[in-house]
């Protein structure tokens, strides 16, 4: 089945390309099916990048998804048209009656900044609260999930002293995890921050589940069932050259910045990359819209019920 986008949206052309099937919202309403609602509170700077790498993932399981773009209500981007903003993404304080099965919560490149600081933080904050009552799964990415284990559990983050930036490997902690339904053992994952969580933090919270870690890079995937949640520090959902793109920015403002490791071949920058993480990607997020339609309700009205 389609994911649901507007036909002016670029990811729909862009999908389409690749052979991904998508719908206009005019044809989806002619079929009598309850597709998954799903939103995307996108915080990175470059939305359009950003919403198709996640549409691109969540649009390739075999049920219709309906995705919503949504923003902070007053941050303002400079990266993003404000005409694209204005016809696509809908402030919070819009959407928040409404019900979602399931959330994601992209990452921003904030991360040099305590949470308390940020000038969304608490809006944010109000958003991880409501999903507790309005959203059957939420999933949070990178600098989204690191601020969702801070403000459900505590749990700190610290900055490195040089970036986590490449392919490292990890390794699959929760074989029988139904998230990790066809994982191999191990593989590798794109990695790109200055931030990290210590695993012996998360390990000291009742709860909380690490299925995805490396020995390089640390803690990747934990599981926090009473959240309802995941949260993600690494990103599958990258395209083949969004380290290249990133590696070549700050080469080119003259930012002091390494190789990504186990990246181009023989990690020579003059090689094209080769993108060894896109089956895992389609696994994890095809098994995260999977779990949310085994157990979201059939009446959206009813999410959250049992929690409020």
């Amino acid at each position: 089945m389609p994911i649901k986008l507007p036909e002016t949206l670029p990811a729909f052309d862009v999908l389409r390309n690749e052979g991904v099937m998508v719908m206009s919202p005019e044809r989806a309403a002619r079929q009598d099916i309850r597709p998954l609602k799903i939103g995307l509170l996108n915080l990175m700077p470059k939305k359009i990048q950003t919403e198709t790498q996640f549409a691109r993932l969540i649009g390739a399981t075999p049920l219709q998804i309906d995705l919503h773009l949504i923003r902070m209500s007053e941050h303002q981007t400079r990266n993003t048209a404000a005409e694209h903003m204005e016809a696509f993404y809908h402030p919070f304080q819009e959407v928040k009656d409404q019900k979602f099965d399931g959330l994601i919560i992209t990452g921003a490149p904030i991360e040099h900044l305590p949470f308390e600081e940020v000038t969304y933080w608490d809006e944010l904050c109000e958003v991880m609260d409501w999903t507790q009552t309005n959203v059957q799964s939420t999933f949070g990415v990178c600098w989204g999930g690191m601020a969702m284990i801070n403000h459900f559990h505590g749990v700190q983050k610290y900055m490195l002293d040089h970036k986590a930036f490449g392919c490292f490997r990890h390794r699959n902690l929760c074989p029988t995890s139904p998230f990790l339904r066809g994982f191999s053992d191990n593989f590798v994952i794109p990695v790109s921050r200055w931030t990290e969580m210590k695993q012996a933090e998360i390990d000291a919270v009742p709860g909380l589940k690490t299925l995805l870690g490396s020995d390089e890079v640390g803690p990747c995937l934990i599981e926090d069932a009473a959240h309802r949640a995941l949260y993600i520090f690494n990103h599958f959902e990258y395209d083949s050259d969004t380290l290249k793109q990133e590696y070549d920015r700050d080469i080119a403002n003259g930012t002091p910045i390494n190789v990504p490791l186990n990246y181009y071949p023989d990690d020579n920058p003059a090689m094209p990359p080769l993108n060894r993480w896109r089956s895992h990607a389609h696994l994890l997020y095809g098994n995260w819209i999977n779990e949310i339609y085994q157990s979201t309700p059939y009446d959206l009205a009813e999410i959250g019920q049992a929690n409020g």
